[in-house]
């Protein structure tokens, strides 16, 4: 009934007492009955399937009961109105006085029309045949299928044909990033195939010139923090923001090479002609190369002979492994800083705020944060990351949170994470573009709890 309800009413409760799921199941039934008439009576509309189950939850707080009720119809418009405003009629539950308020009438069919809408996109964009395409098309369809044919294999690893013999390699995620720098020219790529670094990648990046060119994601932090620590990576190139490396341009590709930077600087314009130079290096002009790589390859080649004339004498002191270190500034010499027999006032420190002892105490504390708060039971908190983190933290925190408290909008991500996890409640500035409320995860938000 519930996959295939038109609507689903949804109601806050709130109690001046404790009370439990029955008392509350008691009170709509008992409190409905008869107020309507035969033909709106629950019991009678549950028996013929014009409505489903009634999902209550209830938790208790500081002496009072918080509960949402949902009722899912297969009503119309209007007799689903004048049900969900019965139910705002319920005065008690079991001996308390309580408050029922419909928060909303929820359309389940529109999330249907949402789910139709962008399946349709993806046939019109994806199940029609092809049109015709032109000789260039065609030409440059042979070529790059040529290209990838020449993927190899080094240590068992996919990489380019000139990885073997060349004294420069770029180092990649996967065999699909191999690929796409083979599209592009560039044969000297090697894919490290997971987030461990093998140990003939890490023997190459001592051996060779590399150079990491990894996604901008956790996973290629991960890898480039472990290539600096088994291996000896000399310059780092990195895709435009919120783009993978197997996704990129012809362009794209050779501007981020050409760009890219030292391994220990975080500028990288202190290192610009030095990464032409590499750049060129790095890109293998074979004879299959079509007449539209040439400019490229003939830019990158000048490149490299300004770099040669005008490259920089570094500054610094030369460390064990080759690199360059960067010379002491004053700010980091610690004679130049505060005295450090210098000891701070103990009677200035703050004392530590206390902990929150309820959800709203936590939703306050969240508000106007940008952070999401995680609890576990008795309010301890757990986690406290950026907004925009929430889905991983909630994904991935351990122990797993009781509680989580985001000042921005809960979305039905969240919602599906949490109840995958067990995750009792979400609290946040807003519902948005949630269409189906998991009956085990309770959802408020911050006007709700004030």
């Amino acid at each position: 009934m519930e996959d295939t309800a038109k609507y689903r009413v949804h109601a806050d409760l709130v109690a001046d007492g404790i009370v439990e799921r029955s008392d509350v199941v008691g009170a709509v039934f008992g409190q409905t009955e008869g107020l309507l008439g035969d033909e709106l009576d629950i019991h009678a509309l549950q028996d013929s399937s014009k409505l489903g189950r009634l999902d209550v939850d209830v938790e208790t707080e500081g002496g009072q009961s918080f509960g949402h009720i949902t009722l899912a119809s297969n009503l119309d418009r209007v007799e689903t109105s004048v049900l969900g405003a019965a139910l705002e009629a319920i005065e008690r539950v079991g001996p308390c006085r309580a408050t029922v308020e419909v928060s909303r009438i929820e359309d389940c069919r529109a999330a249907k029309r949402r789910e139709v809408t962008e399946r349709a996109k993806e046939l019109l964009a994806t199940s029609f045949d092809e049109g015709a395409i032109d000789s260039d098309d065609i030409l440059t369809e042979v070529r790059e299928s040529i290209r990838v044919a020449d993927v190899t294999e080094f240590a068992g690893l996919p990489a380019g044909p000139n990885v073997e013999s060349s004294d420069a390699v770029v180092v990649v995620e996967g065999r699909a990033d191999v690929v796409t720098l083979l599209k592009y020219g560039v044969k000297n790529a090697i894919a490290v195939e997971g987030t461990s670094v093998p140990d003939a990648v890490a023997d190459l990046t001592r051996e060779r010139r590399a150079t990491a060119f990894l996604d901008g994601d956790r996973g290629g932090a991960l890898i480039l923090e472990e290539l600096r620590q088994v291996g000896d990576i000399d310059y780092v190139a990195s895709p435009p923001e919120g783009e993978s490396v197997e996704d990129l341009s012809r362009a794209a590709v050779h501007t981020a090479l050409r760009e890219k930077r030292p391994a220990g600087a975080s500028d990288p314009a202190t290192s610009a002609d030095a990464d032409a130079a590499d750049a060129a290096d790095d890109t293998d002009t074979a004879s299959d190369t079509d007449a539209s790589d040439a400019p490229d390859a003939t830019s990158a080649a000048s490149d490299a002979d300004a770099a040669d004339d005008a490259s920089p004498t570094p500054t610094g002191v030369a460390a064990t492994d080759g690199s360059a270190v960067p010379s002491p500034t004053p700010a980091d010499d610690p004679g130049s800083g505060p005295s450090a027999d210098a000891t701070p006032d103990s009677d200035t420190d703050p004392a530590p705020a206390p902990g929150p002892t309820s959800t709203a105490e936590a939703a306050e504390a969240a508000r106007d944060t940008g952070r999401c708060h995680c609890y576990a039971p008795g309010f301890d908190r757990v986690a406290d990351v950026e907004a925009a983190d929430a889905f991983e933290t909630l994904r991935e925190t351990d122990p797993v949170p009781v509680l989580a408290v985001r000042d921005g909008p809960v979305t039905q991500r969240l919602l599906d994470v949490a109840a995958q996890r067990g995750i009792e409640a979400l609290v946040g500035t807003e519902r948005a573009d949630v269409v189906k409320e998991p009956v085990g995860v309770a959802l408020h938000t911050f006007d709700d709890l004030t």
